[in-house]
C-alpha cells in the first residue's frame, strides 16, 4: 500500500509541475493557421474567344485551319504545358510556353486534315495551371466524298 502511494505522490510531483507541452502553441497561431488553410488560391483563368469552331461542310481530304483566341482572366500568371488533340488528324500548334499574365491574351492554331465522312468532332485539351488543370475547345466538320449528297439542312421528316 505504501508503494501505492509514494508512486501517486510522484506522479502528482511531475505531472503537476505546469508546463503542459501544449501551452507553447498559442491560440493565434492556431486561429491564423486556420484562416490561411480555408483561403483559395489564386489561379489562372483561361477564357476563349471560342470554344467551339465549325468548319461547315468541307470536303474530303481539304485541310482546314482555325485559330483560337484566349485571355487570363484570373489573378495568376497561366502556363501552358500541353497542347494535345484526340487524333493524330487534329493538330495543335503555335502556343506560347512562356507566362501568360493576368489580363494578356495569346493563341493557337488547330490544323485539321479534313479525311474521313459525316459529321465528325474532335477536342483539343489544354493543360494548364488552371484550377481545373485542363481547358478543352472542339473543332466540327460535315466531311462529303467527292461526288458525295450534303448534309441535311433540317430536320428529316419520315
Amino acid at each position: 500500500m505504501k508503494n501505492i502511494i509514494y508512486l501517486f505522490v510522484i506522479t502528482l510531483v511531475f505531472t503537476s509541475c505546469g508546463d503542459d507541452p501544449f501551452s507553447k502553441v498559442k491560440t493565434e497561431n492556431v486561429e491564423q493557421a486556420a484562416v490561411r488553410d480555408n483561403t483559395p488560391s489564386k489561379f489562372p483563368v483561361m477564357t476563349f474567344d471560342k470554344k467551339v469552331h465549325d468548319f461547315g461542310t468541307i470536303m474530303d481530304g481539304e485541310a482546314q485551319e482555325t485559330v483560337f483566341s484566349y485571355t487570363n482572366t484570373g489573378e495568376a500568371p497561366l502556363v501552358i504545358t500541353e497542347i494535345k488533340s484526340t487524333c493524330g488528324c487534329t493538330v495543335p500548334q503555335d502556343w506560347s510556353r512562356a507566362p501568360l499574365l493576368p489580363g494578356e491574351s495569346s493563341q493557337f492554331t488547330v490544323k485539321f486534315n479534313g479525311k474521313g465522312m459525316n459529321k465528325t468532332s474532335k477536342t483539343v485539351t489544354i493543360k494548364a495551371n488552371t484550377q481545373r488543370g485542363t481547358e478543352s475547345v472542339r473543332i466540327s466538320a460535315f466531311i462529303n466524298k467527292p461526288g458525295g449528297v450534303a448534309p441535311p439542312a433540317g430536320p428529316i421528316i419520315q
